[in-house]
């Protein structure tokens, strides 16, 4: 029986034959060709290429996410860069060994080790012995040529938000299930978040962290922690596998709306690609 088609690719189908636009599903649905009036536009993995490339790299970038948030004031959580000593010495540095020890020092609670660019919480170890991070660090070394560390905290509560302009199209709460990471497939529920004041707390932090990078369309999760709303991470490709089997036409309302930029409509519906 041949696996089940994601939502994300299916959602796009919809869209394309609603609006008169072709097809082309490649890659087993990584690679999506869309063309209308001789004009291609393309979707890759659950990128639909609304956001610049630089938008795109940074926020596919751990590091460089936490270092342009820090700069430009908003709250986050710190992720510190380590590149692959097989780089070589140039690259990595020849302390880095000695620098990672430092940050678990630092943290005596415990630190969380990942790569520094991935989804869905693939990876993710979390660290409190020299041991543990010796064993974490070859683990994703063997296939990464980066990781990032960062503090582990005791999180409240995890919020995604997903934007298109800045403006907010789905907010849901993730319910962490057994696992101690909120992640959707390590077993955590989405839950849609009512209007209200941490709601709106967590898609105005959510609106400045997208502001700072210059990104269109992308899904922000932050988190609670000691009282305080912080970004956790900016996920450029827009993925919503699980809330699609609890709230399909939300999750397709969301994709409708951000394909209707890529093909040029405004506000109002109005289509103002060539082919009009």
């Amino acid at each position: 029986m041949p696996p089940r088609e994601r939502i994300f690719v299916t959602a796009i189908r919809h869209y394309c034959a609603r609006h008169g636009i072709s097809v082309d599903v490649r890659a087993g649905g990584w690679l999506i060709a869309m063309r209308r009036g001789g004009i291609s536009h393309f979707a890759f993995g659950y990128d639909i290429g609304l956001n610049s490339a630089i938008a795109h790299r940074l926020a596919n970038d751990k590091s460089a996410t936490s270092e342009v948030l820090q700069m430009a004031g908003v709250p986050c959580i710190p992720h510190h860069l380590f590149l692959n000593p097989k780089l070589g010495t140039h690259v990595a540095g020849p302390a880095w060994r000695d620098a990672m020890l430092a940050v678990l020092h630092d943290n005596p609670q415990g630190v969380v080790v990942k790569p520094n660019e991935g989804t869905s919480g693939r990876s993710v170890f979390k660290v409190t012995m020299e041991a543990e991070l010796d064993h974490a660090v070859g683990k994703i070394f063997s296939m990464s040529v980066g990781l990032v560390i960062s503090p582990y905290v005791a999180i409240e509560e995890e919020v995604r938000v997903i934007l298109l302009d800045e403006a907010p199209r789905i907010v849901y709460s993730k319910q962490r299930g057994a696992d101690w990471r909120h992640n959707l497939d390590a077993g955590a529920k989405p839950v849609l978040l009512e209007d209200d004041k941490g709601r709106t707390t967590c898609v105005k932090l959510a609106s400045d962290a997208a502001r700072a990078i210059g990104i269109t369309f992308a899904s922000i999760d932050v988190v609670r922690v000691d009282g305080a709303w912080k970004v956790l991470e900016i996920n450029s490709g827009v993925m919503m596998e699980a809330l699609g089997k609890l709230h399909p036409d939300l999750v397709q309302a969301t994709y409708d709306a951000a394909l209707d930029r890529v093909f040029g409509k405004g506000a109002a519906g109005d289509d103002l690609s060539p082919s009009s």
